[in-house]
């Protein structure tokens, strides 16, 4: 039951944030948004003492790492292959660790991880000179 409640949350998201996409000044991507919002909300229940298989919202969340990495690999400066390889080879594997710790409420792990994902960005992202 919980995965077609999640389905049906990525579907209804997702059409909202499409449609939000026509009016609105900014343009977020639907689907990531749909997925984004649904693990939000499941650990939030979750949190609230709701049953909620943590499998599903760590499935969400992973895709969620994948997706930033993908992202944020379109922004990087003069980047060649071995430049990209290197940087989702350290971003993605911190992410997991970033989401492990959220969903494991470890604190100083998530922490770490997301200074480390900071860093990475910023190490990446910057413009060359």
């Amino acid at each position: 039951m919980l995965i077609t409640i999640t389905a049906a949350s990525i579907l209804a998201i997702t059409v909202l944030t499409w449609l939000l996409n026509r009016i609105l000044p900014i343009k977020v991507c639907p689907v990531c948004a749909g997925v984004f919002l649904t693990w939000v909300g499941l650990l939030g229940a979750y949190n609230f003492g709701y049953q909620i298989d943590l499998v599903v919202p760590a499935l969400l969340m992973g895709g969620s790492v994948v997706g930033v990495a993908y992202q944020l690999e379109k922004k990087i400066v003069n980047s060649s292959v071995g430049k990209l390889l290197l940087f989702k080879s350290l971003f993605i594997p911190a992410g997991f660790i970033a989401a492990y710790g959220m969903l494991e409420q470890l604190w100083t792990e998530f922490v770490i991880a997301v200074a480390f994902l900071s860093l990475l960005s910023f190490a990446f992202l910057r413009p060359s000179s």
